[in-house]
């Protein structure tokens, strides 16, 4: 654990920010230094809170991908997508054919977990049942746009408060 401060005053804060006393009472005898001086006291200090990004969600189709042995998967794992998830299914051959397949691609890319599959891929994607797909296409929509697609707004002429929706109509576009 790495430690930083003045020695002289008998305490070091460990690299999460908290206090820890270098040994004795936790009250030093000698003279307070430069650091130990302008230090809040430990009781005034707020508590050391890193905000953690959640970058992968829980989620069960609702019919199940069925494999070739017969064993249905519903329990699965999606990560948020990167720049280059949205990117490189573009370079697809089969993408540049057909734009619907750019779901397919891109879920393919961001579904880390499904079921007991060793892995899971574009191909598993496409055999899947279109009710599956199309949960997994508002489910792709919901988390990468910190948990929901729609807003609450204002309108500019009589307040009046309604929602509008944020996401494009098809999965990779904003």
């Amino acid at each position: 654990m790495r430690r930083t401060a003045s020695r002289a005053a008998g305490v070091a804060a460990h690299s999460d920010g908290h206090a820890a006393d270098q040994g004795g009472t936790g009250a030093d005898a000698t003279a307070p230094g430069p650091a130990a001086a302008t230090a809040p006291p430990a009781a005034q200090q707020a508590p050391y809170r890193q905000d953690e990004l959640r970058t992968e969600f829980p989620f069960q189709l609702p019919r199940g991908y069925v494999d070739e042995a017969g064993t249905v998967h519903r329990d699965g794992v999606m990560r948020l997508s990167t720049a280059r998830d949205e990117l490189v299914p573009l370079r697809d051959v089969r993408v540049q054919e057909n734009p619907a397949f750019l779901s397919v691609v891109l879920l393919g890319r961001v579904i880390t977990r499904l079921g007991t599959l060793a892995m899971v891929h574009d191909g598993v994607v496409e055999n899947m049942f279109a009710s599956d797909l199309a949960f997994l296409q508002d489910f792709y929509r919901q988390i990468n746009a910190e948990g929901h697609t729609r807003a609450a707004v204002d309108c500019p002429h009589c307040s009046e408060s309604f929602e509008v929706e944020l996401g494009g109509s098809r999965l990779g576009e904003s």
